[in-house]
C-alpha cells in the first residue's frame, strides 16, 4: 500500500538531538532566572542537572517554559523547533552592539557561574567570599573591544576560562593567595582581538585565568586523530 502525502507524519522537532550549544543556552537562562529570584537554589540545581542529562530538544523545553524569555542572544527558545546552535565567532566579531546579559556574579559560601553565549558589559563585577565563581568566556560576546572584569576573592576562588582569540591582561594583587594566568597563553593574536583586563584582589584565595579550547575545536581534534 502506497502512503499519500497527507498520511506522512512530519518528524517531531522535540526528538532532535540537543547540541552542546543548546544545553549551554538553557543553562545560562536558568542561571539568570536564579539571579533574578525566579528559582530557589534547589530548583536551580535540579534543573541544571537535568540540562546536562538531556539528549533531545524536547527534554530541554520544559526546563524553561515557565520562565520569561531573557533579552539578548542567550535566551532559550520556547519551542523545540526554535533551538539553533550559534555559529562560532572569533576575534573582532565578538564585539557586538547588544545589551549585556549579565553585569555581575556573586558567591557567598556557595557557587556561581556564567557560560555559554553570553554578553559582557564594559565592566563586569565578581565577588567570591568563601565560595567559588567560574566565568567561561569561550563563547562570550562583548559590548566593547576592551572589557574589565573586576574580581574580589576572599578565602574563595574565581576561575576565568578564555579561548585563544582573546587577549588577557592581568592587574591583580594577591595577599596570601594567587592571581595570574596559567599555562597556554597564545603567542599570536589577530588584529581587533578583544582585550579583557582582569583587575582586583585575592585575599587568602585565588583568581586564576586559564586558556582552554572551545568545544567545537576539541571535537575537530578528535576527528583529525
Amino acid at each position: 500500500m502506497v502512503e499519500t502525502m497527507s498520511e506522512i507524519t512530519p518528524p517531531d522537532p522535540g526528538r532532535m538531538r540537543a547540541s552542546d550549544a543548546d544545553r549551554d543556552a538553557v543553562a545560562h537562562r536558568l542561571q539568570e532566572a536564579f539571579a533574578e529570584g525566579r528559582l530557589d537554589p534547589d530548583e536551580h540545581s535540579e534543573r541544571l542537572d537535568a540540562v546536562y542529562r538531556a539528549k533531545t530538544l524536547g527534554e530541554l523545553v520544559p526546563l524553561t517554559e515557565d520562565l520569561p524569555a531573557a533579552p539578548g542572544p542567550a535566551a532559550a527558545p520556547a519551542a523545540p523547533g526554535g533551538f539553533r546552535s550559534p555559529r562560532p565567532v572569533y576575534g573582532a566579531d565578538r564585539v557586538v552592539d547588544q545589551a549585556p546579559t549579565s553585569h555581575s556574579a556573586i558567591a557567598v559560601m556557595g557557587g556561581a557561574d556564567r557560560s555559554g553565549n553570553w554578553v559582557l558589559p564594559e565592566n563586569f563585577f565578581s565577588f567570591a567570599l568563601m565560595g567559588g565563581i567560574e566565568l567561561d568566556l569561550r563563547e562570550a560576546r562583548f559590548t566593547a573591544r576592551e572589557t574589565t572584569i573586576w574580581t574580589t576573592a576572599v578565602m574563595g576562588g574565581i576561575g576565568i576560562i578564555v579561548p585563544d582569540d582573546i587577549q588577557v591582561r592581568v592587574h591583580g594583587l594577591p595577599i596570601m593567595g594567587g592571581f595570574g594566568v596559567e599555562e597556554g597563553t597564545p603567542s599570536v593574536l589577530d588584529p581587533g582581538t578583544p582585550v579583557v583586563h582582569i583587575r582586583g584582589l585575592a585575599v587568602m584565595g585565588g583568581v586564576g585565568i586559564e586558556y582552554r579550547k572551545r568545544k567545537h575545536q576539541k571535537r575537530q581534534d578528535e576527528i583529525e586523530e
